[in-house]
């Protein structure tokens, strides 16, 4: 049992760089902490599904003070991180977040929108935490253009 948590470690990260390698897997987006989560990790994957767009999320831990369980807020805007512009997509009929042995947070949400539309660039998504706990912007990535 002593080896559960390098195992899972080793299985995500080893997941996680065959979205960062495959197209056929997804387009892997890191996310960079904001000033309220300095120190934290983040990254997600676009999946095309058809006409819409689904995000899988991980992050490796959010602020002091957070309420538990921590439930994170996710939108997609028009923009970059540096210059945003308004909400394209707001991605919150749910919340909740799973706690993962890695010590980290997974979710997944769903776009609206075509994974080709995301990509062809002025897009950034951001993750939030609820209002309860503050209503901080907690990560931010610019999807980039499909090269």
């Amino acid at each position: 049992m002593k080896y559960l948590p390098a195992l899972a470690a080793l299985t995500l990260g080893a997941s996680l760089f065959g979205c960062a390698t495959s197209s056929d897997h997804g387009v892997n987006v890191p996310l960079t902490a904001t000033r309220h989560n300095a120190g934290q990790i983040g990254n997600v994957t676009l999946t095309d599904l058809d006409k819409k767009t689904g995000l899988n999320f991980f992050i490796s831990g959010a602020p002091t003070g957070v309420i538990l369980p921590l439930r994170l807020y996710t939108f997609i805007y028009k923009g970059s991180c540096q210059q945003p512009g308004p909400v394209a997509y707001a991605m919150n009929d749910q919340v909740n977040t799973e706690r993962q042995p890695v010590k980290g947070w997974t979710f997944s949400r769903i776009a609206p929108v075509p994974t080709s539309e995301l990509l062809s660039g002025g897009y950034s998504v951001v993750v939030r935490s609820a209002p309860d706990s503050g209503n901080l912007d907690l990560f931010c990535g610019d999807i980039k253009p499909a090269k």
